[in-house]
């Protein structure tokens, strides 16, 4: 199957390129990403210590340009990450970029189809490996289990950008919804559950202001999704309702041989409904979290990087002693919380090549899975380690 895929993405590589030499409408872009990885002392990446190939990334993203006001922008990769995410290809985004109004210092884009989300800091880039800080992001914001749902959505967005007296604005709007696979059902809630987990909606707004003569950049994100489960003839599970709604912090600094960046989440998660006979749920919790992040630029080719990134599943109980009492099974306290150390080196050795390493320290596991079903945990022990190393090529 992984061969197959590969090969389907370098036909269409070619196709592509053949296509683009007979139309000047048409730009694309690919990359190629392949390293080894080990997740030790928990089942992040794999099910045992051992390092492994799964770590690939294959993508192609193009643009037909129309007229000066639309176009039709789209990606297709094929991923390959282990238990972080579903295996296998998917279209990662394919939307009519419209540019409704354009003024000397204002302009305004809409997006309509399955359009990407850019309301974090690195949402419009975690999709492609030479673009990211890191091969692995930190999870508190950018939280691998969500991959697919929190880079793109089917619906609308609008995104618009002003230079001012006071300095530029970023203003973004999203609603839609993202279709879930049954492997994200069983990750999200349990490996017993039958049925489908639907997203009914999710409706985000952002802004970005970077004051005049300034590397400082701040803004701020708003998220309300709501969830529903709809179970099989034969399921464990019987239904229920869920809702998240999140505010998010971020700062970033652009000097000439260093960068910061950090970005602050709060959670707040509910559930309700009868999940399994004779129990019924009303859980209402809010997590925090959050990372800092710095980069130093050693030479035009090497880069470092530092981070410490932090998660609390529920800020009432931050040592998880109340996951005891779970009505559906005790879980083990670290599982309320998760601590990451990250360190990192990437090194540009040819022209549009890079290989980079990194090396992450866990102190619990509260951001490996939803913290609600014991058979839905992904077993690791209080402490755990992640290393990987991946080449990249990109054209």
């Amino acid at each position: 199957m992984k061969r197959l895929a590969v090969t389907g993405c370098v036909s269409l590589f070619i196709m592509l390129a053949s296509c683009a030499q007979a139309n000047d409408n048409l730009s694309w872009h690919g990359f190629l990403a392949q390293g080894l990885t080990r997740s030790q002392d928990s089942a992040f990446i794999t099910d045992d210590n051992t390092f492994s190939r799964e770590l690939t990334e294959i993508g192609i993203n193009a643009t037909y340009t129309f007229n000066s006001s639309v176009s039709l922008a789209g990606q297709l990769v094929y991923l390959d990450g282990g238990n972080r995410y579903r295996q296998g290809s998917r279209v990662d985004y394919l939307f009519v970029d419209w540019r409704v109004a354009q003024y000397f210092d204002w302009q305004m884009n809409l997006h309509i189809g399955r359009y990407k989300n850019r309301h974090w800091l690195y949402s419009a880039t975690q999709d492609v490996p030479q673009t990211r800080p890191s091969i692995i992001l930190p999870q508190s914001l950018y939280y691998d289990g969500n991959r697919d749902m929190a880079l793109s959505s089917d619906g609308i967005a609008l995104q618009s950008t002003k230079v001012g007296d006071s300095g530029s604005w970023e203003v973004r709007w999203s609603l839609g919804r993202s279709p879930l696979a049954k492997e994200e059902t069983k990750k999200f809630l349990s490996p017993l559950a039958q049925g489908r987990v639907k997203q009914d909606l999710v409706h985000q707004f952002s802004t970005y202001w970077q004051p005049n003569f300034s590397q400082w950049q701040v803004g701020v994100s708003l998220l309300q999704s709501d969830f529903t489960y709809k179970p099989a003839e034969q399921d464990i599970l019987l239904n229920g309702t869920s809702a998240i709604d999140r505010l998010t912090l971020a700062v970033r600094y652009d000097s000439e041989n260093w960068e910061f960046s950090s970005e602050l989440l709060r959670d707040r998660l509910r559930y309700k409904g009868d999940f399994t006979e004779g129990v019924t749920l009303d859980i209402d919790k809010t997590g925090e979290g959050g990372y800092a992040q710095f980069r130093y630029f050693l030479s035009d080719s090497i880069t470092g990087l530092v981070r410490i990134d932090t998660y609390d599943v529920d800020r009432q109980d931050r040592d998880g002693a109340l996951l005891d009492l779970n009505p559906l099974g005790p879980i083990p306290r670290y599982y309320g919380f998760m601590d990451t150390a990250t360190f990192g080196v990437s090194w540009d050795f040819a022209k549009q090549m890079r290989l980079s390493g990194e090396y992450s320290r866990n102190r619990g596991a509260g951001r490996l899975s939803t913290v609600l079903f014991p058979n839905s945990l992904i077993q690791a022990e209080p402490y755990w380690n992640t290393w990987s190393v991946q080449f990249m090529y990109w054209f």
